[in-house]
């Protein structure tokens, strides 16, 4: 039997790549979209004030600051939205406070930890690799099996969270849509400010019950969900919006940071809230 000798592939050097395409594109773009999301929501964590707009009537609250677990008297207060009130006695005077940052890190881990996002910042921030068949600054693979990668397996966790989160940001959506008038009584309405939290939660809800570890829960367990109608709908389902992961995972990241800017703008009276009716 005759034998042929085969060369492995040589192993290429950060960057090189026969590709002739604009292969950098894709890491650039997600860097760039990653990092001003960052920055702007790591800003509006530390600010603590103007995430609770209640001018015309309307009731709009950040995203970023809900639930307020709570507030500060000194510098602002929710009007009730505080569950517990004014924040504790205890807080030391050196750490930072804000109600955002009491409850950002779900949210937060959540997207750190998902599957899609990690695919993403992996190529765009770590450049492992930057793209497919483009040589990488590491010289071998470790996966995810040691810290602190290891912590990325807690994402099934993080989902428990988001649901609940999605359900608070519903309501919120809901109080939203009621607006006071001059006697302090409530009224149905629309203002743009409704919209706007009404759609982050149907982007944020897209992205939360496409996600990956949901599919799994739902339906993906089972070898055979064909004699499980309730589950095997589900997992249809879910599998439909896992289909769109990436579209809605950018939306959703977009528009709950305009969502914020939205209601800040409000309360600083840059923006005009217009009342549809």
């Amino acid at each position: 039997m005759s034998q042929t000798n085969l060369s492995l592939p040589q192993q290429r050097k950060f960057g090189q790549t026969s590709r002739t395409d604009a292969w950098w594109l894709q890491p650039v773009v997600v860097f760039l979209g990653l990092s001003a999301f960052i920055v702007y929501s790591t800003w509006a964590a530390f600010q603590g004030d103007n995430y609770f707009f209640f001018g015309g009537g309307a009731q709009y609250l950040s995203p970023f600051y809900s639930p307020v677990i709570f507030d500060d008297p000194a510098v602002f207060s929710a009007e009730g939205h505080a569950w517990f009130g004014a924040k504790p006695d205890i807080w030391p005077a050196w750490l930072p406070f804000t109600p955002a940052l009491l409850i950002l890190w779900a949210p937060g881990g959540f997207r750190f930890t998902c599957y899609y996002y990690r695919g993403a910042y992996y190529k765009a921030f770590w450049a492992d690799p930057s793209n497919c068949a483009v040589g990488e600054p590491r010289k071998c693979y470790r996966g995810e099996h040691s810290l602190p990668l290891i912590l990325q397996n807690i994402h099934r966790y993080f989902l428990y969270i988001a649901l609940i989160f999605i359900v608070i940001l519903s309501y919120d959506a809901w109080l939203s849509m009621w607006f006071k008038d001059a006697s302090g009584v409530e009224h149905f309405g629309l203002g743009v400010g409704s919209i706007v939290l009404t759609i982050n939660v149907i982007l944020l809800g897209g992205y939360t019950m496409g996600c990956h570890v949901l599919r799994h829960l739902v339906g993906g367990k089972w070898n055979k969900i064909s004699g499980k109608p309730v589950h095997k709908k589900a997992y249809e389902c879910v599998t439909c919006l896992n289909k769109k992961h990436m579209l809605w995972a950018w939306m959703s990241l977009f528009w709950v940071g305009f969502s914020d800017f939205y209601v800040r703008m409000c309360c600083m009276g840059v923006w005009t809230d217009w009342r549809i009716f």
